[in-house]
């Protein structure tokens, strides 16, 4: 169990755990002004419930390829204070109806792409690339925007490159980039992307660092995630 300022995770059946990279994205990605939010790929629902908390006029469609998980996340989202603007569905991305229309679209999607996979299938398709490839969700997310939508993302730092190349390649132009340090020593070992439908004159570019020189909580990563945690 995970507790949270104002709510509660229970990752017990999902293939993939709570981690900090969907806290990031949850407390990160555009979503004040929207409407309509997807989130794909929700597994436990910790960032439909974190946008949900974020921006209390919008309603959010969260979905997964994993039964197991949306059955976890409904029981989460209606322990929630905010269960009656979430609708889980138990579906696949890339067949989701073509007519749903998106103000916003968040995903933490799987991104190994090993040849070998785990021999547990519900992890594999959690984790690997094959369940959901990157040009997938790019493609999807573009069909699935309004004119003014935005998609954000969060991806390996190594990733960072094609997947903006990809992006604009599916007219959708990159409007903020920051890239996560685990501290000042290290490089960055994942990006955050935001995207938008219509062209932009410039793109917002900066860093974020989880903790500083001694080793505890920037301040920065405190920030982000006040709202959330517990102890910050």
């Amino acid at each position: 169990m995970f507790k949270f300022k104002q709510f509660t995770i229970d990752d017990s059946a999902c293939a993939m755990k709570v981690g900090t990279d969907g806290v990031i994205l949850g407390a990160w990605a555009e979503v004040s002004d929207a409407k309509r939010i997807l989130d794909v790929g929700t597994g436990s629902g910790l960032i439909a419930l974190m946008i949900s908390q974020r921006n209390a006029q919008a309603t959010v469609d969260a979905i997964d390829i994993d039964g197991d998980a949306v059955s976890q996340a409904s029981a989460n989202v209606k322990a929630s204070p905010f269960g009656s603007r979430i609708r889980l569905k138990n579906v696949d991305f890339a067949v989701i109806e073509k007519n749903e229309k998106y103000d916003a679209i968040v995903s933490n999607p799987p991104f190994y792409n090993e040849q070998t996979n785990c021999p547990d299938t519900r992890r594999d398709a959690a984790r690997h690339t094959s369940s959901l490839p990157f040009e997938t969700l790019i493609c999807k997310a573009r069909a699935h925007l309004n004119d003014d939508g935005c998609l954000s993302v969060i991806i390996p730092y190594g990733e960072a490159s094609n997947f903006i190349a990809t992006a604009a390649a599916h007219k959708l132009a990159l409007s903020h980039r920051t890239d996560i340090h685990p501290n000042p020593r290290k490089e960055p070992k994942r990006t955050l992307l935001t995207f938008k439908c219509k062209r932009l004159n410039s793109t917002t570019t900066d860093k974020l660092f989880i903790r500083n020189e001694d080793n505890e909580y920037s301040t920065e990563y405190k920030l982000l995630t006040k709202d959330f945690y517990l102890n910050f």
